[in-house]
């Protein structure tokens, strides 16, 4: 087989180093080239790089010169699109170990239209999830219990060679052709965070199916990038831990891009409990809010097409509340007079004296709430209630489909 490995990285030489060595002991006939983006890097990532080019002749490398990192999000579709040399590629992480018989499950298991996932062996960072395997064999390159680990797999191996699930995450090897289809990454989500859910919804939307192997394996440290910059650590009994130890900058950003999300599909994102996408229904939602306020205003923004308010709240105020270049939205396309026309499929009526948590609730579960419930033709234009909700439905077109071509690029 020939495939190409994706794999952007800031900072985290030690782990490149130790992950790269992994892949060329466990290829076996496998042609595997290496495509590394260094996002602006300042622990000598760049000068091994292209040390490795000159030995390598399937190892590439570019670089982004900064003065500001691009993120993942950005780097992975410029490997795929600009770098990788075949013609399927595998998204991976530069904290991942390549287990033995890795790529042979992709071989065997890869077709048009389907994405191979491999399985996670992981460190107890995070909780444990069917989708995975929970054992400690080192969360640092310094104390990875390679040979023992090794040991531990062959039985495993043999016992899941034909095991499958259905559900996508890291690592994913995909056709390249599957990702140019639906336009790759959107760069809402850069410099990173909820890009993967983003593009898995939109490869399912497009017929994409799913395939986790669990015959094929990576250990996994975890988050070894803005997340957990600082690696992980063990208490004095040997657990550990990373609780509470997110940097500054991935916790602004996973704010920033999970409001974005919401803005786009209209839910939080969703899966089951082996990681495949569940996508609720893109209504075309408008709120008419009376009795209001900026933090209701920030808080009921993100999950609709339209909101219809007060003047004393226009969109001047809130833009400076919620700092305008935190979003990628038209704001100013987005707010309207409360007394504007409205042509949104589905209106709710939303009174701030009355407005409870329990509302706010409804209105994160609407879409579950309408795609469940039965309207016939007679009655739209009607009023219903949720809560403390007033609901006009005019239409029930969704507009999901039309998110599976990314062009915001």
């Amino acid at each position: 087989m020939k495939i190409s490995l994706i794999q952007p990285g800031r900072n985290n030489l030690k782990y490149l180093k130790w992950s790269y060595d992994s892949i060329r002991k466990n290829q076996g006939n496998h042609t595997v080239e290496i495509c590394v983006a260094d996002d602006f890097s300042n622990d000598g990532t760049w000068d091994w790089c292209q040390e490795m080019m000159d030995v390598d002749p399937n190892f590439k490398a570019i670089r982004n010169e900064g003065p500001t990192r691009l993120g993942h999000t950005i780097l992975y579709d410029r490997l795929v699109n600009e770098v990788a040399s075949h013609d399927v590629c595998m998204i991976y992480h530069a904290d991942m170990y390549l287990m033995p018989g890795a790529i042979d499950q992709i071989e065997h298991k890869l077709k048009k239209n389907t994405i191979v996932s491999l399985t996670r062996i992981e460190p107890p960072l995070h909780p444990p999830g069917p989708e995975k395997m929970l054992i400690d064999f080192g969360i640092e390159p310094e104390e990875f219990k390679e040979e023992e680990m090794l040991d531990w797999f062959k039985d495993v191996q043999l016992q899941q060679s034909t095991k499958i699930t259905e559900g996508i995450f890291a690592p994913w090897a995909f056709y390249k052709k599957d990702f140019q289809e639906i336009g790759g990454h959107d760069d809402l989500f850069a410099p990173q965070s909820k890009e993967d859910t983003d593009i898995f919804n939109r490869f399912q939307l497009n017929g994409i199916k799913f395939i986790q192997t669990w015959g094929g394996c990576v250990y996994h440290m975890t988050c070894r990038g803005s997340r957990f910059a600082d690696g992980a650590k063990r208490n004095p009994d040997g657990q550990v831990f990373m609780k509470n130890r997110e940097t500054d900058e991935w916790l602004k950003q996973n704010q920033k891009s999970t409001r974005e999300f919401i803005r786009k599909w209209g839910h939080f994102c969703k899966h089951d409990q082996y990681l495949k996408p569940i996508i609720p229904p893109k209504y075309d939602l408008g709120f008419i809010i009376k009795n209001n306020n900026l933090d209701l205003l920030n808080g009921l923004e993100p999950w609709c097409s339209t909101v219809y308010c007060d003047e004393q709240f226009n969109i001047g105020r809130y833009a400076d509340y919620v700092e305008m270049e935190d979003t990628s939205y038209d704001l100013y396309e987005k707010f309207k007079p409360y007394d504007n026309e409205k042509q949104n499929g589905i209106l709710v009526e939303i009174d701030g004296n009355n407005f409870t948590q329990q509302d706010f609730q409804y209105i994160q579960q609407l879409p579950e709430i309408l795609a469940d419930s039965t309207f016939l033709e007679e009655d739209l234009g009607g009023q219903f209630e949720v809560g403390n909700l007033k609901l006009t439905i005019n239409n029930l077109i969704t507009l999901e489909k039309e998110l599976i071509i990314c062009e915001n690029k």
